[in-house]
């Protein structure tokens, strides 16, 4: 079996991915309501449209650049992040002025690399808005790979948040593999693979690897972290821990991340972008109804 390489084919992967990222990140923000709190402890949906937050609106934008472009084009991207950016949507406070300043004319490569005194953004930003880039590139990882660091660089220039982006596009295109729904091991042991190792990103992905026998998501998230600090190494391994094990049923993925708390929109938008790129982790069509549509502006409605 091959993958289908046409662009109606590419499209049509990152769009389900991008899909699972929005339903993950809408249902995930509703939990940040503390009357919403008690339904999370049995598994019931809060009452409602859930709305998405920057998570999405970002991976919409690399999907249309990658629809327009066929690949990562960076001044494409920050212009169309600068362009689609609305505050309301819950962006962090130094990206959102990076933002600003680009749509004022400011330069991205400059505002980006002065983040936080010249060291750049290691936030877990690139990372939650890339498994659809992974699901384009189904059939070449180490290119989702590349083109994933390349979408990094307009927004976050650590190292960390570059292998945090590059770890989950990787773990897209693999679930998205032509060959079938990956085991565990073997999802988690490509990302590895194609992951720079010395980066705490990676230290994390190992640990998570050897942590795929572990039921107890409290323990999990207590080693590996859950998005709390919304870093890069502190959100990315264990959100591909949690996909990993649950990679052809989107419903158990999503409340195993949930149940971790953290930066649950953050969480559960990368696990859900990431499992929707398989053909088995469609997520609950009533689920999908009861998420806000996505802009026109991405394709998805081709």
């Amino acid at each position: 079996m091959t993958a289908d390489l046409s662009f109606a084919g590419r499209l049509d992967r990152a769009l389900a991915s991008l899909r699972g990222l929005s339903v993950g990140d809408a249902l995930g923000s509703q939990f940040f309501v503390p009357g919403n709190y008690p339904l999370l402890m049995s598994r019931e949906l809060p009452p409602g449209r859930w709305q998405w937050t920057d998570d999405t609106e970002m991976a919409c934008s690399v999907v249309a650049v990658l629809a327009a472009h066929r690949r990562i084009d960076q001044e494409a991207l920050a212009q169309s992040f600068a362009g689609r950016h609305d505050f309301d949507r819950g962006y962090g406070p130094a990206v959102g002025r990076l933002l600003r300043l680009v749509r004022e004319g400011g330069d991205w490569r400059e505002l980006a690399a002065g983040l936080f005194n010249g060291q750049g953004s290691w936030g877990n930003g690139a990372a939650m808005r890339i498994a659809p880039l992974g699901a384009w590139y189904a059939d070449d990882p180490e290119q989702a790979v590349h083109q994933a660091e390349i979408s990094a660089y307009p927004t976050h220039q650590h190292r960390e948040a570059v292998v945090g982006a590059m770890a989950v596009a990787a773990a897209a295109a693999l679930a998205a593999a032509p060959g079938g729904t990956p085991a565990p091991e073997a999802l988690l042991d490509g990302v590895v693979a194609l992951v720079p190792k010395r980066s705490a990103v990676g230290a994390g992905l190992r640990r998570a690897r050897d942590m795929l026998d572990f039921g107890d998501v409290a323990t999990v998230a207590a080693v590996l972290g859950c998005g709390r600090r919304t870093t890069a190494h502190d959100t990315v391994p264990f959100a591909l821990w949690s996909a990993a094990r649950s990679l052809s049923d989107y419903e158990q993925a999503f409340w195993t991340t949930v149940q971790a708390g953290g930066d649950m929109d953050t969480t559960c938008a990368i696990v859900g972008g990431v499992v929707a790129a398989g053909k088995a982790g469609v997520p609950p069509s009533g689920w999908t109804e009861r998420v806000e549509a996505l802009p026109g502006w991405t394709s998805h409605a081709r």
